[in-house]
């Protein structure tokens, strides 16, 4: 490129900068001016200065139509009662609703002494390889609480031990051992009385005995009362009712010094239903409440509140294998004799076939899980005023009402039971029994 055309090319750029420019700042001016003239405009100009044809079609107002209300309001003055009974249904779903969704959201935590260790003291009385028992101690110790188990030997201590909780402890009391039970209870008074130093540096503080848990062996045998020999019976009320009174006789003086709760937890189902072939537990459990209510009215006098929780089942794969509170697993028909086989069998049979399928009493059933008991429990212990009676576990609240206002022919139907004839049933089971003493005989010669 020659130097001419390198000049003419200079020229033309400091041109084009030029009209750039000048294009640039009439640009500028033009929008400045169409922006003074609008401006001008709307303060100058009527706020309704489009015509009528041109303007946008308002929206349409959203108002309840006059004939709609009229007829509402005509319905509700010839409905009142049905009206104010509804209202009244809404309400109290409300508040229930809103109750239930506040306590479900309720942190509980046990208290905590000044220096933040612990210092609530709770007492489990039951077998200590109870899911129900395991369960609850290891719920308590996570909320803060410090969680003794009853032990009468050392086999039940070392599974307390084996647990491997710090706050998790066995407490040795062997009631059939008078002087050595009032020695235990001695030493435990003593832990709760003397100042406590949780680690090096804390302040003492004292242990308070916030309450105690009682709850029996929940495993019944089933059968005619003529397969249950009194032994039976014996081994049941000693070790669910006699030992649990005691216990409770123990602890009855540091339970009126520190105002401690009771907490009594029985199977509610077979005691609501009282079916046949469930002897032992209907007579157990009805032994448990009748003491219960004995107790309540006693403690009631010194201001010690007792509460009652009737269970019903209860999901416990995640403490072991799956087990629940009540199991029509009972002796083996064919282990009775065969007169009584012939008279109870088939029934028998039936209930526990139709307990099966209906999810009772059987451990193929599937329960509530075991977090409504545990907060259940935690509730009882530290509301202000709790509930005389708990229903707690599915199936509780069902067949308390279907035991207490259905007839019990209409639920024996229900549960299978029928009717045998006495002479039908007696006639061939001699020659059977004669037979089976015959068979004995040939055997022993």
């Amino acid at each position: 490129m020659t130097a001419d055309d390198q000049h003419f090319l200079d020229v033309l750029s400091e041109y084009s900068q030029d009209i750039r420019k000048f294009t640039g700042n009439i640009f500028d001016a033009s929008d400045r001016h169409f922006q003074s003239v609008a401006g001008y405009i709307k303060r100058s100009v009527p706020k309704g200065w489009l015509p009528e044809h041109a303007r946008p079609p308002p929206p349409p107002p959203r108002v309840v139509s006059g004939a709609y209300l009229h007829r509402l309001q005509d319905w509700v003055s010839r409905n009142r009662a049905l009206t104010a009974a509804l209202v009244a249904f809404l309400a109290t779903g409300g508040v229930l609703l809103w109750r239930e969704r506040n306590k479900s959201r309720k942190k509980r935590r046990a208290r905590r002494a000044s220096n933040g260790a612990r210092k609530e003291v709770i007492v489990l009385a039951g077998p200590p390889n109870s899911p129900i028992i395991k369960s609850l101690s290891l719920d308590l110790e996570r909320r803060g609480f410090i969680v003794y188990i009853v032990c009468s030997d050392m086999e039940e201590e070392q599974l307390v031990h084996g647990e491997s909780r710090a706050d998790v402890r066995p407490l040795h009391l062997d009631v059939a051992d008078v002087l050595g039970t009032q020695e235990a209870m001695e030493r435990f008074n003593d832990l709760l009385l003397k100042p406590h130093v949780a680690f090096s540096g804390a302040s003492p503080h004292n242990l308070h005995f916030r309450g105690l848990v009682l709850v029996p062996d929940l495993i019944y045998p089933s059968g005619p009362v003529e397969t249950i020999g009194p032994e039976m019976y014996s081994d049941a009320l000693n070790a669910k009712v006699l030992n649990t009174i005691a216990v409770t006789q123990a602890f009855l003086p540091t339970i009126c010094e520190f105002k401690a709760r009771v907490l009594m937890c029985t199977p509610s189902i077979v005691a609501s239903l009282q079916p046949p072939f469930h002897s032992v537990e209907t007579a157990v459990v009805s032994a448990l409440e009748g003491f219960t209510a004995s107790l309540r009215g006693e403690l009631g006098t010194l201001g010690i509140d007792v509460c009652q929780f009737k269970l019903g089942t209860f999901e416990c794969s995640r403490i072991g294998s799956r087990q629940h509170l009540q199991t029509t697993a009972g002796p083996n028909t064919m282990a009775w004799p065969a007169t009584t086989r012939k008279l109870y069998a088939s029934n028998f049979v039936n209930q526990s076939r139709i307990a099966q399928n209906r999810g009772l009493l059987t451990a193929n059933s599937t329960g509530s899980s075991l977090r409504v008991l545990h907060d259940a429990v935690f509730d009882a212990l530290t509301q202000r005023r709790p509930r005389r009676v708990w229903r707690v576990g599915r199936g509780s609240v069902t067949y308390d009402i279907v035991g207490n206002w259905i007839p019990a022919g209409l639920v024996g139907w229900m549960m299978g039971v029928k009717r045998v004839s006495l002479e039908e049933a007696t006639a061939e089971p001699q020659l059977e029994d004669a037979a089976q003493s015959w068979e004995k005989i040939e055997q022993v010669v």
